[in-house]
């Protein structure tokens, strides 16, 4: 039986969600293949380009692997080429480097700028759609940054530390907010005063983010106004050039960088499939996403190339947002399996759970659900909580945890949502004294058991009576404990008054008083627990010799920086569980937060972690992703 063949073109937020959507409903059916056709062998976050672009973070912290993203999915084939031609009646997708027969198809090639004709903005303006424009942004930023410096001509240098975005929309107001953040960096790179660098939003309209609520766009633009963002409402530019642009009003404003965000149009390639094409050249699609006049070829369209109008919103076609993006996706994804399984399809009816816009690093205005409208920290937060849902939805821990990386531990001149705190760019130097400590006071506890010394040497441990090789069970719980046979609770007992007696037993006294027990008896839930895991004597003695045996590992790995992270983190789970069993004393708390401490990369310094974790990440990657490609598909 012929395989049926799906080839969705575009590896955006549409195009991925599509190909996710069919590849996990067809994964039991093997007749059924899904390729992936991209000119880029990675998909872009295209809602961070302006990180990019103002020097946040480094491109590839926005590049997602296509091969990442689909290792897995052993239904789908990426291909990286360029979509030519679409032969519509023999149904063959042609590309620069070969041609791809299909059962389906999904165009998903997103969108362009829109420049509207406006003279100039090709040869002397920047847009914001792509890597490559990011980078060149970020590049022509950082160069006339520099030569503004060392320009003996005033007005010249004025001109060339004037940046200008044209267009308030989303992407407008959130690279301006991002050249805010970037601005004293710039300035004391190149020995300038950050005042002497101007920004400027000029707006065709007579309001800005007009997707907002009224409220909502007016935080924002007291936010921008305090942050000394020159604001021209109801300003369209006319001309663009080299050194100035022109203003309807006839006004020129000198500058060497224009950033144009005014608008979007359909990707450009999509002009040359012949198919029906409504405002800013999207093609038209039906309620089902099918391409109007193809339907029966089964074409579909989504993401931005697509225009449809639902019934309640006449002119009005799916926005282009990344949640109508991905509807569209997916809708065409259920009616191509509608299809396939020879059930009803299912029509288009957009859900937008509210927009938000970030402005710079640490400031953000949001409507969440249509009702919660947020401003400042919380804002800001929700829109890093939407973006981590997004790897949760396409299945990609990898990149989840890329993210956190980037965007919280990585991150230079605190430009993150918590001003720097959580970053990671500190020297872990200094810590590398306090691990080997903190690792020797756990081997010292830990040989005392194995070697024993007649007593119970610290209340911090379940096993016995100091000695491994002892087999009577000290546990202070009474279900271990036949009616007969003390011996084990009075030495137990004994040691403790010994401990309580002695000044010389550990850290058991603070300044000549009596040490306090973190709790004074097991809780009878965490009890209960304890029973479940240790029902008997044989069990206990068991765990007593395994987890001294553990605590040595633990202390070694701690001592030499090896899994310093996980090390840490299973003593704090210890010191919990110590405390919950009646047996750890307040002046010995010290041990929880030393190992928080330590969390923070502490064997990256002076331990093995500098070796071994590099080197685990790249075989176990390498293991579960195979080895990442400039291109995909090419015929071996």
């Amino acid at each position: 039986m012929a395989k049926t063949e799906i080839v969705v073109v575009g590896a955006g937020y549409s195009g991925i969600a599509a190909t996710k959507m069919l590849s996990k409903k067809l994964k039991k059916n093997p007749d059924a293949h899904i390729t992936l056709i991209d000119r880029h062998s990675y998909q872009t976050m295209m809602t961070e380009l302006h990180e990019v672009a103002g020097g946040r973070v480094e491109p590839d912290a926005i590049q997602y692997d296509l091969q990442r993203l689909f290792c897995k999915r052993k239904n789908v084939s990426v291909v990286t080429d360029t979509v030519t031609t679409i032969d519509k009646e023999k149904k063959i997708v042609k590309t620069k480097q070969g041609s791809y027969s299909f059962d389906y198809l999904v165009l998903g090639m997103g969108g362009e700028p829109n420049d509207f004709g406006t003279p100039g903005v090709k040869e002397h303006g920047f847009t914001l759609w792509s890597m490559d424009d990011a980078i060149k942004i970020r590049e022509h930023i950082e160069r006339t940054v520099a030569l503004a410096a060392v320009e003996p001509d005033e007005a010249k240098r004025k001109a060339m530390l004037n940046f200008v975005v044209c267009g308030s929309g989303f992407t407008g107001i959130e690279m301006v907010g991002e050249l805010i953040d970037w601005k004293d960096r710039l300035a004391k790179n190149n020995k300038i005063k950050p005042e002497d660098i101007n920004l400027m939003v000029v707006e065709a309209a007579p309001t800005i983010l007009n997707m907002l609520d009224r409220n909502d766009a007016g935080k924002a633009e007291k936010y921008l106004t305090k942050k000394g963002v020159s604001i021209l409402k109801d300003m369209p530019i006319i001309e663009v050039h080299e050194d100035h642009i022109i203003l309807k009003s006839g006004e020129k404003i000198p500058t060497h960088t224009l950033i144009w965000t005014a608008g979007v149009k359909a990707n450009s390639d999509a002009e040359k499939f012949d198919m029906p094409a409504a405002r800013a050249n999207r093609l038209v699609a039906n309620e089902y996403m099918q391409a109007k006049g193809y339907e029966e070829k089964n074409i579909f369209v989504v993401g931005d190339l697509v225009y449809f109008e639902e019934a309640d919103k006449e002119n009005r076609p799916t926005p282009q947002i990344v949640q109508a993006a991905e509807q569209t996706g997916i809708c065409a994804a259920k009616n191509i399996l509608a299809t396939i399984n020879g059930t009803e399809k299912e029509a288009y009816k957009g859900k937008y759970d509210g927009f938000m816009v970030s402005i710079g690093s640490k400031y953000a205005v949001a409507c969440v659900f249509d009702k919660y409208h947020l401003s400042g920290f919380f804002a800001m937060l929700m829109k890093h909580i939407i973006n981590l849902r997004y790897f949760f939805d396409i299945r990609s821990g990898y990149y989840m945890f890329q993210y956190i990386m980037h965007e919280f531990f990585r991150i230079k001149d605190e430009r993150n949502v918590f001003r720097g705190h959580t970053s990671r760019n500190s020297n872990v130097l200094w810590s590398v004294p306090l691990r080997v400590f903190y690792g020797c006071v756990w081997l010292v506890e830990a040989m005392k058991k194995v070697i024993g010394n007649g007593k119970v040497l610290q209340p911090s441990t379940w096993f016995g009576d100091g000695s491994w090789f002892t087999n009577t069970v000290a546990f202070p719980f009474e279900w271990l404990q036949p009616a007969d046979a003390t011996s084990g609770a009075s030495q137990a007992a004994d040691a403790a008054t010994t401990a309580t007696a002695d000044p010389t037993f550990g850290l058991s006294y603070a300044f000549g008083e009596e040490p306090m027990l973190v709790f004074k008896s097991m809780p009878d839930w965490f009890g209960s627990i304890m029973k479940f895991m240790m029902p008997n004597t044989e069990v206990a003695l068991f765990m007593q010799k395994f987890m001294t045996l553990f605590e040595v590992a633990l202390a070694l790995a701690i001592i030499f920086g090896l899994f310093t992270w996980l090390a840490n983190a299973t003593t704090i789970v210890l010191v919990v569980m110590f405390c919950l069993s009646g047996m750890f004393y307040w002046v010995n708390i010290w041990f929880l937060f030393v190992a928080f401490a330590l969390m923070n990369g502490s064997g990256r310094a002076f331990g093995l972690d500098k070796w071994v974790i590099p080197w685990i990440q790249r075989k176990l990657g390498n293991w579960w992703y195979g080895d990442v490609k400039a291109r995909y598909g090419e015929k071996s």
